[in-house]
């Protein structure tokens, strides 16, 4: 096995990396209404739903060009000046606290803003003596969540290049702190054009956006702990079970 490929193993099974808020894990089911959801002109013929979504995997996000464009690229953010693409696997999810602070994401919050459409995201809890148990966390039937994210393009030195990104996190709703200790940043509707505006570039105003959902309580309850294999994806990996299973 590879370096790379244990690495992400580890990475997703733990549902975080030690030390690092995370989103690990999310859905996307695409439906007939998702383009114009989210005002998308293009079309990508293989859009299919997904129910494990994981690092590492090609997944459409929304750029901002009126309207908007959909486009594949690789979660996990590999900067442009990066020398191992493998980086990406550790940059999966970037703090919306520190986002100023940080060489990787600084330069990127003012030119390269995404949004990565979801239908909802699985995180860790940790039980007593159990392991983790996953939960399923998602808006009402048929809406979407907007994710916030940074992405960035990086050519290998044979000219290939990858377009990846990062979904950032904030603190969670009060209903999910028991759950885990962060959650993805999501967009509230007025704040979706501003981010994918590419004339807006203050970035304490881009900032501002990043707080916790509070359009409406995100329903949630525990999954199979078969969403740990990151190869496994199908539609019963969101269906309700009892902690533990």
């Amino acid at each position: 096995m590879s370096g790379s490929l244990l690495f992400l193993r580890l990475l997703v099974f733990n549902g975080r990396e030690k030390g690092t808020p995370m989103c690990g894990r999310f859905t996307l089911e695409s439906t007939i209404s998702f383009y114009q959801r989210f005002d998308i002109a293009n079309r990508i013929e293989d859009l299919v739903p997904r129910y494990n979504i994981a690092p590492g995997q090609d997944v459409p996000v929304v750029l901002g060009h009126s309207p908007n464009h959909l486009m594949y690229m690789r979660w996990g953010l590999i900067p442009h000046w990066a020398k191992d693409p493998n980086v990406g696997y550790k940059m999966i999810n970037a703090r919306a606290e520190t986002l100023t602070e940080r060489p990787a994401y600084r330069g990127l919050l003012g030119t390269k803003r995404c949004i990565v459409p979801a239908s909802g995201f699985y995180e860790w809890q940790v039980t007593g003596g159990k392991g983790k148990q996953p939960y399923y966390i998602h808006a009402v039937a048929g809406e979407y969540l907007p994710f916030a994210g940074l992405y960035d393009r990086w050519v290998s030195p044979e000219g290939e290049e990858v377009y990846s990104f990062t979904i950032i996190t904030t603190q969670p709703t009060v209903n999910l702190h028991a759950i885990h200790n962060r959650m993805p940043a999501i967009l509230e509707p007025a704040a979706e054009q501003v981010w994918l505006d590419p004339d807006i570039a203050d970035a304490q105003e881009l900032t501002s956006l990043l707080h916790p959902y509070t359009i409406q309580p995100l329903d949630f309850y525990p999954v199979s702990k078969a969403v740990n294999r990151a190869g496994f994806d199908a539609p019963q990996l969101i269906q309700k079970t009892d902690a533990g299973a």
